[in-house]
């Protein structure tokens, strides 16, 4: 067993007959033979050659008011997990990673609060920083830098650009023949395009949840109907369009794809989002969601206007192959293109010709609304976390 000291901010154990040693730079943990228990916290940890472990690090971010941003409910129920197991969990930013370890703050589930406290350098890092411009900082490289050369594994390594994925994903034909044909926008690109498929999805090369996203479509006589959220509006030519928005996807780096006519289930279309977690050989399906909305919506998000349906209620053998297959093709991909991503999502659909197709990959899934789907994603980093770790 191991103490931290909230007053002093030190850890100790109370095993005198044993050297004890903790994180991955393995510091020394002295021996007290009594605690002051009111300002300490007690925690059962596994041992490996006498050192105490695993000690996980979650990685994130400060938002503009100093808090700590990111996933609360996903780190609270990491933390409840991985203690279970004889692991221990914190989260801190990478302003905070020095030399010989970290400070941040570590949940207490039986109180139910977070304190603050020092760390030695953990024994692998998970990635939930939720902003580019955090990942993409000084800071944050640096840290980076600090765990490759303490050999600290860490994923998952960033975000994602959605042309880079497809790019990479063209270099695998048995993977790229699911993506729908996309192209960067500029002027000349993106009329090309148009004149060739009448139909298409315009996408931020970075984004989540479903913003920034429009569609295009050639009706009548030439006209273009341009879609956004909660608004169409009719163009006689593609110029008048182009001249009215290009500023909007010239100033943020935008894709275009080639719109595939979705499956009607009942009038309904439907799309599945799927979890997955690597378990250091291979992947393994997490959950699947399903979000459905009417046939002609611009996406199925939630906070589109979509709703959630049981995987079940459209679950067939087929289905659950092309889940199967593609979770597997497309964290392998990943990890060969990207570096090793232990989790990611998958946005997928199927046409009205019955042909499977992969929307976008999230390299930081959000919640998901199954709770058991969420339940099953602690229970699979957790084992991951152990496994990458070395205390398996």
């Amino acid at each position: 067993m191991i103490f931290y000291h909230t007053e002093n901010k030190k850890w100790f154990h109370n095993d005198k007959d044993t050297a004890i040693t903790f994180g991955k730079n393995k510091i020394h943990v002295p021996f007290a033979e009594q605690m002051n228990e009111p300002l300490c916290f007690s925690f059962y940890l596994k041992q490996k050659n006498h050192n105490a472990g695993p000690l996980i690090g979650i990685m994130t971010a400060e938002r503009n008011d100093g808090s700590l941003a990111g996933n609360g409910p996903l780190f609270t129920s990491i933390q409840t997990e991985i203690i279970q197991k004889g692991g221990l969990s914190f989260v801190f930013t990478s302003e905070t990673l020095k030399d010989n370890g970290a400070d941040g703050y570590l949940y207490i589930p039986f109180e139910k609060k977070w304190i603050s406290a020092s760390f030695p350098l953990p024994h692998l890092v998970y990635n939930r920083i939720p902003f580019r411009k955090s990942e993409n900082s000084l800071n944050t490289m640096n840290a980076f830098k600090k765990l490759k050369e303490n050999k600290i594994p860490f994923f998952n390594p960033g975000f994602i650009d959605k042309y880079d994925l497809y790019c990479a994903a063209l270099t695998h034909p048995e993977i790229s023949f699911y993506f729908p044909e996309t192209i960067l926008i500029d002027h000349m690109s993106l009329r090309t395009f148009f004149e060739k498929h009448n139909n298409l999805y315009l996408k931020p090369c970075i984004s989540s949840k479903g913003s920034g996203i429009f569609r295009l479509r050639k009706i009548g006589k030439g006209n273009i109907l341009f879609e956004e959220k909660n608004k169409k509006t009719v163009y006689s030519n593609f110029e008048s369009f182009w001249k009215e928005w290009n500023q909007v996807f010239m100033k943020k780096k935008y894709l275009a794809q080639k719109e595939i006519i979705p499956f009607s289930n009942n009038g309904k279309r439907f799309d599945f989002r799927i979890l997955a977690h690597s378990d250091a050989k291979n992947y393994q399906v997490t959950g699947v969601g399903v979000r459905q909305t009417k046939l002609d919506q611009l996406t199925t998000h939630l906070l589109n206007g979509g709703e959630l349906i049981p995987y079940e209620q459209v679950r067939n053998t087929c289905h659950d192959q092309f889940i199967k297959d593609i979770v597997n093709l497309s964290g392998n991909l990943l990890s060969e293109k990207f570096g090793f991503f232990g989790e990611f999502s998958i946005d997928a659909g199927i046409s009205a010709t019955k042909q499977y197709y992969v929307y976008e990959i999230n390299s930081k899934p959000m919640k998901f609304d199954e709770e058991e789907i969420e339940s099953k994603r602690v229970e699979n980093l957790c084992s991951l976390f152990f496994q990458l770790s070395g205390f398996h």
